[in-house]
């Protein structure tokens, strides 16, 4: 269930001739999506495989952000964290984005919906188009919401204090274009959509024929019509 006052909304480029895209991006709703069995994401990332070592520089980092966190009695999913700090899971997305998307994590920022929450900046397009962030809420909750809006130069700008730049977060508030929509539950089950997509644009694009693709992916394809086609 999608929680309130969000909307639902999946950001993302096209998969060929089962699902166009009128630009670089385009939102598609929630419930266009082929459905995925959510209780099969124990949060263990197992769909990856070998997670790898553990990454002792992340460690810290996140080590550093969950203390931040604590000082407004919020905390990271574990999800979240294995996330960051497993070497076959850190970057994972940057390496199959198909548009330049990468890694991009920010201190915790006031929610502009829910002064109480906190949103963690994770990943970004490589121009800004869309950004992706952690949501956590005072009650424990947690998900990924997605936006145009860059809440860390938002913040940037209201700092400052001059009247130009206050003028500008104002204006953002005030454009539908900004709104924040959720996207996914939980951080793996994001990484999962996300990947699975990816990887499904360049089979896609490179006309690989469908009996190359994993049980995985051609599941996925199921999802979108025409899916049953002797190539992708």
């Amino acid at each position: 269930m999608i929680p309130a006052p969000f909307r639902g909304s999946w950001c993302a480029t096209d998969l060929g001739h089962y699902r166009p895209c009128r630009s670089t991006y385009e939102r598609y709703p929630i419930e266009s999506l082929p459905p995925l069995d959510e209780a099969s994401f124990a949060g263990d990332f197992a769909w990856r495989g070998d997670l790898g070592h553990v990454l002792d520089g992340q460690v810290a980092v996140m080590d550093r952000l969950t203390t931040e966190l604590a000082e407004t009695g919020l905390s990271l999913p574990a999800d979240f964290v294995t996330y960051m700090t497993r070497s076959n899971l850190y970057r994972c997305l940057d390496e199959v984005s198909c548009t330049g998307c990468w890694t991009s994590l920010s201190t915790p920022l006031t929610s502009p919906l829910e002064p109480g929450a906190r949103m963690v900046r994770f990943f970004r397009d490589q121009q800004d188009c869309v950004l992706w962030y952690l949501y956590l809420r005072a009650n424990g909750e947690s998900f990924v919401v997605h936006s145009y809006r860059d809440l860390e130069y938002e913040a940037e700008l209201r700092s400052s204090g001059t009247p130009d730049d206050l003028e500008q977060p104002a204006e953002i508030d005030d454009d539908p274009d900004c709104e924040i929509f959720w996207c996914a539950p939980t951080v793996e089950i994001f990484a999962y959509r996300f990947w699975t997509e990816n990887s499904l644009w360049f089979a896609i694009h490179n006309s690989r024929p469908i009996e190359d693709l994993s049980a995985a992916q051609r599941a996925y394809l199921s999802g979108y019509e025409p899916a049953r086609q002797e190539r992708v």
